[in-house]
């Protein structure tokens, strides 16, 4: 929703200046500069891109339509889920929890939290790790070590389709030359025309520049930069887990470990201490 309203106040702003101005619009009415931009910043993001990164990036655009996942709701949800998993080791034992990490979809730990259990990825790494914590006694310093090459893994995969878009629209205004300099080379083509016909074609060339740094900075920016924050977020969830199983690890009571992993989050989405207590009162 943010972004079309980000790319109406653009819009509005850079064609409404224009018109402010004077400006004639049928002059900004360019589509074969527009097709070449277009078609050579696609290319070359074809080109520059190999198929799984092409996959991750036509996957996550649809997704920045939505409002953001990492509420100060699904916290309280991953929390109390973690908070229940180690009571239950605190009280039975490490092998109580046997049968919820080999089949968290029917574990009825998490099934009292769908929110968490319905994110796969975020299921996968929290049993990964609660299975080796069950396996055997577990160093807690080769743990963190494999959690942060795991989560360094994870933001860096993710990070792809970031990057190859802010690539893509760094070489968007070098695409918006490329088109002005060939609507230049038409117009030095036609000197023989009366001076406002060479005008008006001067300034269709120039459109293209204009055209180029306009979606690079208007619209293929602000989505690149919009995919690393939600990035930083899946990263940010991640670390909270890291915190708590390792706060656990060192032996701390099940509402000490998960106050480790509420204090890393951002504090826009992080609960207090009272409604942490609060829901987990709840849920149990």
């Amino acid at each position: 929703m943010f972004i079309i309203v980000g790319y109406v106040l653009v819009l509005g702003a850079v064609f409404g200046g224009y018109a402010m101005e004077g400006g004639a619009f049928h002059v900004l009415l360019q589509p074969i500069e527009l097709l070449i931009i277009a078609g050579a910043a696609t290319g070359a993001f074809v080109t520059g891109n190999s198929t799984k990164v092409l996959g991750a990036t036509l996957r996550a655009l649809p997704k920045l339509l939505q409002g953001s996942k990492y509420t100060k709701a699904r916290y309280l949800a991953l929390m109390a889920l973690l908070f229940d998993i180690l009571t239950k080791v605190r009280k039975e034992g490490m092998m109580a929890i046997e049968s919820d990490v080999d089949e968290p979809a029917k574990s009825p730990l998490f099934q009292k939290h769908p929110s968490v259990g319905a994110d796969h990825h975020l299921v996968e790494f929290i049993t990964d790790y609660l299975r080796m914590m069950v396996s055997g006694n577990m160093n807690p310093l080769e743990i963190e070590n494999l959690m942060d090459q795991e989560i360094d893994t994870h933001h860096h995969e993710a990070m792809a389709p970031s990057h190859a878009l802010q690539k893509a629209g760094d070489g968007l205004p070098a695409f918006g030359i490329v088109a002005a300099v060939m609507g230049v080379v038409k117009t030095m083509a036609s000197v023989g025309q009366p001076p406002p016909v060479l005008g008006e074609m001067i300034a269709a060339a120039l459109v293209g520049t204009f055209l180029g740094i306009l979606i690079s900075y208007g619209f293929v920016g602000p989505l690149a930069q919009l995919l690393e924050q939600k990035v930083d977020e899946a990263t940010k969830e991640l670390n909270c887990v890291k915190a708590t199983l390792l706060a656990s690890l060192q032996g701390y009571a099940p509402a000490v470990a998960v106050e480790f992993g509420r204090k890393i989050l951002y504090s826009t989405e992080r609960p207090t201490f009272v409604e942490l207590e609060k829901h987990v009162k709840q849920k149990r």
